[in-house]
């Protein structure tokens, strides 16, 4: 057998599922036992199972209901019935409502392991479809000079180990798109790739959302919730700005981290989880550390390799190839013809800081591809799409490199502040800067930003 599978076993015969879950263990298998259709529609709602084996003749509810039930509550998981009153048109009726395959008792070994095994490749094909499906459209890693090698080169190395991954990263820099490529490069590529991002979660709800919860657990849980380690389970779960965590949800998630296995809110029993965990944040976890914001007992569990992904600031020979990989993909989106830049506006767009990274040039190509005229992006063209260029392009002057470099910093912030409407905590987020780090920057860049307190009141916060 090429892989473990898990599987639920339903029959009201003790006998039956005492020899089908001795065969399946025998050849390497989990198996999970049941004697009727109610408790097995719950249990396969609680688990993902890799496939599910179901007598048709119950007392009470058949398998033929319980299959319909299973396709109602949405699981994923392939059905074969079994029975040993088989006739064509039960088959027929199996087959017409989703199941994989109709086996007649008595059952032969090899023919369930070759079910098994059938199963297991039809659930891997439908993974990748799917996969395949919801990346249409989507970003891939594209590069092409020094900065990006060097990450993509880490990402090959660490990919094929179970090392935890901590990837920094400015706000749109792609810390999702390195974690999800981590995930395809790695042995867990066929399992789930879950993603949560800590910042956008409640603190109230954000265990539930991790951990999962029991239905009646606390007001407005009508049903069973499913958490994102179990979804995760033989998979990679991403943490985005892990940073934003509350700090009585990083203890519960150390402890998960140490035991592998989580407990649904309102649960009373601990469910093993099988998970690689890849976090992210655009902010310094050492420091925050420090500040006794972070745990260090996680910061240590979560920081075992970090990746460091530059902002597109600092790899502008990446920036034309990035301007035809989304011109293509937003004509293909849109049905639209391609449309070409000037080498002009690929050097003034080559010449603009970029605060929100990769993520900002793609919304920036749709709008250039909007607003061209004659057929091409030109100079004109990323001006009226992008006035901030214009201020951040300019002239640095003369004189010795610190100077330059700190005039072109000014620029940049300034640009930035205007386009922010003088709101210093977003500025600071845009510039991937704390916010006491944006105010001593302009301290020592002769930003006076009381002035900015005069010019637009309650901005400041």
């Amino acid at each position: 057998m090429t892989a473990k599978a898990e599987i639920l076993i339903v029959d009201d015969e003790a006998n039956t599922l005492a020899s089908l879950s001795r065969a399946f263990r025998l050849a390497g298998h989990e198996a999970t036992v049941c004697d009727n259709a109610v408790r097995a529609l719950e249990i396969a709602k609680s688990k993902p199972f890799d496939l599910i084996l179901s007598d048709v003749v119950m007392p009470g509810r058949d398998g033929l209901t319980l299959l319909e039930d299973l396709k109602t509550a949405g699981v994923q998981a392939p059905v074969v019935m079994m029975s040993g009153q088989a006739h064509i048109e039960m088959a027929v009726k199996a087959t017409r409502l989703g199941a994989l395959d109709f086996l007649e008792k008595p059952l032969s070994t090899d023919k369930l392991l070759l079910t098994v095994e059938n199963a297991l490749k039809l659930k891997r094909l439908e993974t990748e479809n799917r996969d395949l499906r919801s990346r249409v459209g989507k970003h891939e890693i594209v590069w092409k000079g020094e900065a990006m090698r060097r990450v993509m080169a880490q990402i090959d190395r660490v990919a094929a180990s179970e090392a935890r991954v901590c990837i920094y990263g400015e706000t749109g820099t792609g810390k999702e798109l390195a974690a999800r490529t981590l995930h395809e490069k790695s042995p867990r590529k066929a399992g789930p790739f879950i993603t949560l991002n800590c910042a956008a979660v409640p603190a109230e709800l954000i265990e539930s959302e991790l951990f999962g919860h029991e239905k009646g657990s606390f007001t407005g849980a009508a049903q069973r919730h499913i958490g994102k380690f179990e979804q995760a389970h033989r998979g990679t779960l991403f943490l985005d700005e892990i940073g934003d965590m509350p700090l009585a949800m990083q203890a519960k998630l150390l402890r998960v981290l140490e035991e592998g296995e989580v407990e649904r809110v309102g649960g009373d029993k601990s469910i093993p989880v099988d998970v690689r965990v890849i976090v992210a944040t655009h902010r310094n976890l050492e420091d925050l550390v420090k500040e006794g914001k972070f745990r260090q007992d996680l910061f240590h569990r979560v920081y075992v390799f970090p990746l460091i992904l530059p902002p597109l600031r600092t790899r502008r020979e990446d920036i034309p190839v990035l301007l035809e990989h989304f011109a293509a993909q937003v004509c293909l989106q849109n049905g639209w013809k391609p449309v070409p830049f000037t080498a002009e506006a690929v050097e003034a767009l080559q010449r603009y800081s970029w605060p929100g990274n990769v993520r900002e040039m793609r919304n920036v190509v749709e709008r250039l591809l909007l607003l061209a005229v004659a057929g091409e992006v030109d100079r004109a063209t990323v001006e009226l799409a992008l006035p901030e260029a214009q201020t951040a392009t300019s002239d640095t002057g003369s004189g010795p490199l610190s100077s330059r470099v700190a005039q072109y910093e000014r620029e940049v912030i300034l640009a930035e502040l205007q386009r922010q409407k003088h709101h210093i905590t977003n500025t600071a987020k845009a510039l991937g800067l704390e916010r006491s780090h944006l105010y001593k920057k302009c301290q020592a860049l002769g930003i006076d930003l009381r002035a900015v307190r005069g010019t637009a009141p309650g901005a400041v916060r």
